[in-house]
């Protein structure tokens, strides 16, 4: 006969249920970050999965405030749509490959590249915006390579980085398409990642320098 579900169990169950994000592969989430300390040690022995909740919640308000900090100061675009998933990523699963700083890094500078290359192919670096001109057929098909060769690129280098397909898309379709914004937002991506690696460390998670291990 088995017992019943105690509430563990259910915080347990919720926080295997409630990313989509991680459905087919949980390694590397904050459900059992080994070696913890420090604030994410308490707040996960104190509160089990809402201290996670807490936990993801302050980091994530710090890594983007930063960015947004520096981004004012330096009168710069450097923060973007796409950061904010790699926030959440990066605090919410730590360890995994996926909000590693390989893959956060590789992942949107990829995105990048591809974006431009299709930009080039379509005739489209000095155009106007989407927002600006529509959506032509010129800028439909930069789009779709852009995201296509994204894709492609990080299945091939083992970086998947789901935010990526974000990036490309804003500099394929002309939001931030300069040398000057494309160069903005490749340091936009370095000020979160490194934001969030120091973040992980100082609130009590042993985040990979680089990659996750295997």
């Amino acid at each position: 006969m088995s017992r019943p579900a105690t509430a563990p169990d259910i915080d347990h169950l919720a926080e295997f249920a409630d990313a989509s994000v991680r459905a087919l592969h949980r390694r590397g989430s904050l459900l059992g970050v080994p070696g913890s300390y420090g604030l994410k040690r308490l707040l996960s022995e104190r509160w089990g999965n809402r201290g996670n909740a807490v936990y993801t919640f302050v980091g994530s308000l710090l890594a983007i405030g930063m960015s947004g900090a520096c981004a004012y100061a330096f009168n710069e675009p450097l923060l973007f749509p796409s950061l904010g998933a790699t926030a959440f990523l990066i605090f919410e699963t730590p360890l995994a490959e996926v909000g590693s700083p390989r893959n956060t890094i590789v992942g949107h500078l990829v995105a990048i590249g591809a974006a431009a290359f299709a930009l080039a192919a379509f005739d489209l670096l000095d155009a106007s915006s989407a927002l600006e001109a529509g959506v032509t057929g010129a800028r439909i098909g930069a789009v779709a390579l852009a995201v296509g060769l994204t894709g492609g690129l990080l299945r091939l280098l083992r970086s998947a980085h789901p935010p990526g397909g974000a990036t490309t898309m804003i500099v394929a379709l002309g939001l931030l398409s300069s040398g000057r914004e494309i160069a903005a937002v490749a340091v936009g991506v370095v000020i979160v990642t490194v934001a969030g690696w120091l973040l992980n460390r100082a609130l009590g998670v042993p985040a990979p320098v680089w990659a996750a291990r295997a």
